[in-house]
């Protein structure tokens, strides 16, 4: 029996344990993972392959950030055997969720081992996802809680994860390649809320302001913060404001007409999408870094 102590950041400390794993008359494993994420449940799949069912909490378009469950979200953890999070206070919506849920099941942090990035007002960032380098640390994650499940199958989950893992780093390399084509000075991002410090840090952009100054998009900002945003537009030159698909355009349009600058509304940060331009996590950083290095160059 696999039992684990996970104490889930902005969750309560969940003791879960997983016993016999069913198995199908072929001999796979038929166990249902459970993610919360569809970039979590695409990341999986890529790892799980044909020998487990992987199914996203939340459907391709919902902000985590916002999300309000529904009845069915308690059936569909109830039928899980393990459940994949990202973890690092993310998924705040899940608490009650897994308080009325029947049956038992792992919990596995998908960040673990990473050292977020914090901030003394808002606490911990999760979009760690947003640097592909981060999500080997995913993969690995994954890759160890398949195995645990399922040992008779970890040569085909090692083989997978290693595939997988070489993908994420040709990612990487691109999108370094990519935004080499932007001037240095003019590597600028105004954004939404607070997800795009990872990616930042990485490939050499500042942050140079926040409609939301959040981790989550789930707060609105003051007339004060407003008006500073304003300023570091104007001060900074920064020629657009991007924003996940997701989000609501009527503050960014506002401070737009007030700054001359290009509001960019199509990113997909927090969700894949059903189909292009998002259909997988790599599909989506690709789409993502295009549409910012189009704006910036």
């Amino acid at each position: 029996m696999i039992r684990r102590l996970l104490i889930l950041v902005g969750l309560a400390i969940i003791s879960v344990s997983c016993g016999g794993k069913p198995a199908s008359s072929s001999g796979t494993v038929a166990t249902v993972i459970l993610t919360s994420t569809t970039i979590l449940a695409d990341v999986t799949r890529s790892i799980a392959g044909d020998q487990m069912q992987v199914e996203s909490l939340l459907p391709a378009g919902a902000d985590p950030h916002s999300y309000q469950a529904t009845p069915q979200d308690i059936a569909k953890i109830s039928e899980s055997k393990l459940m994949i999070v990202n973890g690092a206070n993310y998924e705040q919506f899940l608490t009650p969720l897994l308080e009325n849920a029947d049956g038992e099941r792992t919990i596995v942090e998908a960040s673990a081992g990473i050292s977020p990035r914090t901030d003394a007002e808002h606490g911990l960032d999760p979009h760690m996802w947003l640097d592909p380098n981060l999500v080997i640390t995913y993969a690995e994650n994954i890759r160890d809680a398949l195995i645990d499940m399922d040992p008779t199958n970890e040569t085909i989950y090692r083989s997978d994860a290693d595939a997988y893992i070489a993908q994420l780093k040709d990612l990487d390399a691109w999108i370094v390649e990519q935004v080499g084509q932007i001037p240095a000075e003019k590597r600028l991002l105004i954004t939404n809320h607070e997800a795009f410090g990872y990616f930042a840090d990485r490939y050499g952009f500042t942050i140079a302001g926040t409609v939301i100054e959040s981790f989550s998009s789930d707060a609105s900002p003051s007339a004060q913060q407003l008006a500073a945003l304003i300023d570091q537009i104007k001060s900074s030159g920064a020629p657009a404001i991007f924003l996940d698909a997701s989000d609501n355009i009527t503050l960014a349009e506002q401070i737009a007409s007030e700054t001359d600058v290009k509001v960019i509304t199509d990113l997909h940060l927090e969700s894949l999408t059903d189909g292009a331009p998002a259909s997988t996590y790599i599909d989506m950083m690709k789409y993502n870094v295009t549409q910012i290095v189009n704006a910036l160059k």
